[in-house]
């Protein structure tokens, strides 16, 4: 059964016509790097030839050089008395010395088919070089008797060094012969496997595209059918494998799930154009929020100033009721900016908590006392029931405990009127249970839901008929998060909310430095 081309995945083809193309190429690779080791042996064989016919040549003249100034000195001792120089007997031995060290070299460039004959000369040379040595340490007394007339050794030496060298000289010719050969043969293979890759890639190359093409021309006639509108096309999936007809069902997919798609973007683009209302409401409170203040400040200032500027005598009460007036509006507006500014820090990750021992019932106390100026203006009540829970003990951080509580009884306090709020405590099981009830307007479970939400209110007119930014339950549970708890909520319409803080008596698990 034949493999046909279409049967095989677009990967699987891919892999295969590169599997053929690498191979090809490792194959040239190959012999052209057999080549080039031919080459290199040749180059080394030659140069070692080279070497090796230099040196036989230079100890040839120096072995000449040497036997005739022994020669020449053997006469002069004969027929003289002059003795020999301390210089000249060093220059003569430094000469010999300089013949062994050639023989060595030569000893170097000998390989296992040459040894016998290096073997061989280097014996005899020893020895004619040691007889040479004795002659000239012995020049000098006249009771030592040298004999060098006899040249059997020299000739014999001199055997020797030409064996060596015609044996070399064979030698380098054989080997060279061979590289030659050899290095034929790779240019040979290497032109041939050239023009055959050539062939093959260009084949496959063809192949591929043409099979590639009739696949892609398929995807492509569905895609536009699918851009012009016609989302109940579908591309024939059974006439490709692997990739693509894995891509020509994800486009049939596609189209089925384009229609949702564009709903959720219509979805998506409604509950952007919500955040935005929600983000505008926002800033119009804020302005509405910064106004008020900042109007009383600004004109309870004047009053105080004109007041001042009268001649008659100053109200006293009056003068100490507007100042006061002046106090809280300034301590509104700070709140507002204070507001602003932690839930800044909260969501660049810049909040810091500073955990501390503290008592959570006197602070409690403390923030209520603080704030009891909201109770009478909607003539509220308070009840606080921390009596019995005085003396518990906290580690956890201060400031936002008192913001919590803080943000928690004004909000109570606006939305109640004429009714109670009651603050209570307790401890239970290592945690600190802080709740803060109301009798007002209450929640519905949808408006439950977003209250915690940043920049969300109950109801958009919220903030129009009672004030406020959205900013301040948001801030709450980041804060009861940061301190490791949570908060909760229960309300109902027209029944009043209750919002219990549960916090941990120990402080956090982790002590991040920052929400």
């Amino acid at each position: 059964m034949s493999l046909k081309p279409k049967s095989l995945s677009l990967r699987a083809r891919l892999y295969l016509f590169s599997v053929a193309i690498l191979t090809l190429f490792a194959v040239n690779v190959a012999t052209h790097l057999w080549g080039s080791f031919a080459r290199s042996e040749s180059l080394v064989a030659y140069r070692d030839a080279a070497a090796a016919a230099q040196l036989v040549n230079d100890l040839e003249q120096g072995l000449e050089s040497a036997r005739q100034q022994v020669l020449v000195l053997a006469t002069l001792r004969e027929t003289t008395d002059d003795p020999l120089g301390d210089a000249e007997r060093e220059t003569a031995m430094a000469d010999l010395a300089l013949l062994e060290q050639r023989l060595q070299r030569l000893g170097a460039l000998a390989g296992e088919a040459t040894d016998d004959y290096y073997r061989r000369l280097f014996d005899s040379a020893n020895a004619l070089l040691g007889e040479w040595e004795t002659f000239y340490s012995n020049y000098n007394r006249p009771d030592a008797a040298v004999s060098v007339e006899s040249p059997i050794r020299y000739n014999d030496t001199r055997q020797k060094l030409e064996e060596l060298d015609q044996r070399q000289e064979f030698l380098a010719i054989q080997r060279s012969s061979t590289i030659d050969g050899t290095i034929r043969l790779t240019d040979r293979i290497t032109v041939i496997g050239f023009v055959t890759t050539i062939a093959v890639t260009m084949l496959l190359v063809i192949l591929l595209i043409r099979s590639a093409n009739s696949s892609l021309l398929r995807l492509k006639t569905g895609v536009q059918r699918f851009g012009s509108g016609d989302l109940s096309y579908r591309i024939d999936e059974n006439r490709d494998a692997g990739e693509i007809r894995d891509l020509a069902r994800t486009f049939n997919d596609m189209s089925g799930k384009l229609a949702t798609a564009i709903d959720e973007v219509n979805s998506a683009k409604a509950d952007a154009d919500a955040a935005n209302a929600a983000k505008s409401m926002f800033l119009a409170n804020v302005s509405h929020e910064l106004r008020t203040p900042l109007n009383a400040i600004i004109g309870y200032s004047e009053m105080l100033q004109d007041e001042l500027g009268d001649a008659g005598e100053m109200d006293r009460d009056q003068f100490h009721h507007d100042l006061g007036t002046i106090i809280l509006s300034g301590r509104q507006l700070l709140g507002l900016i204070n507001e602003i500014l932690d839930l800044s820090k909260i969501d660049t990750g810049k909040m810091q908590i500073n955990l501390e021992d503290l008592a959570p019932m006197p602070l409690a106390v403390q923030v209520c006392d603080a704030l009891s100026p909201l109770l009478a203006q909607r003539d509220n009540r308070l009840e606080l029931d921390l009596a019995d829970e005085q003396d518990i003990s906290m580690f956890s951080d201060a400031g936002k405990l008192q913001q919590i509580v803080t943000i928690l009884f004004s909000n109570a306090c606006k939305f109640t009127e004429n009714g109670l709020i009651k603050v209570s405590a307790r401890a239970e099981d290592n945690w600190l249970l802080l709740a803060v009830a109301d009798e007002g307007i209450g929640m519905t479970p949808e408006q439950q839901g977003r209250v915690f939400e940043t920049f969300e209110q109950a109801e958009s007119s919220t903030g129009v008929k009672y004030g406020g930014t959205g900013l301040g339950l948001a801030i709450v549970r980041d804060f009861c998060t940061m301190l490791g708890g949570d908060i909760s909520l229960s309300s109902a319409p027209g029944q009043g909310s209750r919002f219990t803080v549960r916090l941990p008596l120990t402080g956090p698990v982790s002590n991040p430095e920052a929400a």
